[in-house]
């Protein structure tokens, strides 16, 4: 794939490809501040993806929606499930690319399982100050009201395994699921210290992770930060009020192992679609929009 779109700010640099309108690299000073992938292939583990009209899982791709019942195909077969979305492995249409943003955007003209019409885009900046930004949307082009969510699903990296790691991630509650196939049991319970607790930042250790989190601190802008540190360098990831679940995955059953941290900013938590929670209604003509933002931090200090 050699569409691939090289943007440069001061000393930050992106990689990002029309497939999947997806983030192939993004480098600070030459280090790493994500996990990605050669944009002449394909993420074998979903890095860099956006997950749009659904971030995470459907249970057995079923939902009733506008009083009709749908069923999506199940791309997690083996957990019987239906997984971040219809527009990952779609090549999406570049509207506009300079040397520091370019914008995406690709339709949806209900597929199987989903018979709506959503047009989805996306937003690359790069600032020197600021680092990238990514602006998420969604807008109904179709006649009748349609269910949406949006996400993406970055790796975070600071060179080091995740147990040299200092975290601090802004959840106050996490989402029971079971551990098959990582499907909501119950509604969301205070996270608990030592275990899941990381809104002062501390050791990440051995802590492992496959959890949908919520109830975000946020700061006066209305952003909340998850920070990793480790090695002298911190790379942040801040997502805005549209964004009230962050799912993190600790990479422990991929290569390299506990490597990478993954970050997902989600409008909705897993089976939000056979939930209904914090599920979004397109109206005919609607749209909603979501940002979220990755950047070189200042190391953390530990604080417990």
């Amino acid at each position: 794939m050699s569409d691939a779109i090289e943007l440069t700010a001061g000393h930050y640099r992106a990689v990002v490809h029309p497939y999947g309108a997806a983030l192939c690299a993004l480098e600070y000073a030459g280090r790493d501040l994500v996990w990605g992938y050669d944009p002449g292939g394909a993420p074998a583990f979903s890095q860099g993806q956006l997950l749009l009209p659904w971030p995470n899982r459907i249970a057995d791709g079923r939902y009733t929606f506008g009083g009709a019942e749908h069923r999506l195909p199940l791309n997690e077969p083996q957990r019987h499930n239906a997984i971040h979305g219809l527009v990952s492995d779609r090549m999406w249409r570049t509207v506009d690319a300079g040397p520091a943003a370019a914008r995406f955007t690709v339709g949806i003209d209900a597929p199987a399982g989903y018979p709506f019409q959503v047009e989805c885009t996306a937003a690359y900046a790069l600032d020197p100050e600021q680092g990238l930004t990514l602006a998420l949307g969604g807008r109904n082009t179709g006649a009748v009201p349609a269910p949406f969510g949006a996400g993406s699903h970055f790796y975070l990296t600071v060179g080091q395994v995740l147990d040299h790691t200092v975290l601090r991630l802004p959840a106050g509650r996490r989402l029971p699921v079971d551990e098959r196939r990582l499907l909501p049991t119950g509604a969301p319970v205070p996270v608990a210290h030592p275990g899941d607790d990381f809104r002062d930042p501390r050791p990440l250790g051995a802590a492992s992770f496959d959890t949908a989190f919520t109830d975000l601190r946020r700061g006066a802008d209305g952003a909340a930060w998850t920070v990793l540190s480790g090695g002298g360098h911190a790379v942040g990831l801040w997502a805005d009020a549209a964004y009230p679940w962050l799912q993190v995955f600790s990479s422990d059953p991929i290569e390299p192992h506990r490597g990478q941290l993954a970050v997902e900013p989600m409008t909705c938590p897993p089976n939000a679609f056979a939930s209904g929670i914090d599920l979004i209604t397109l109206e005919p003509g609607g749209s909603v929009s979501a940002r979220l933002g990755v950047r070189d931090v200042a190391p953390l200090t530990p604080t417990r």
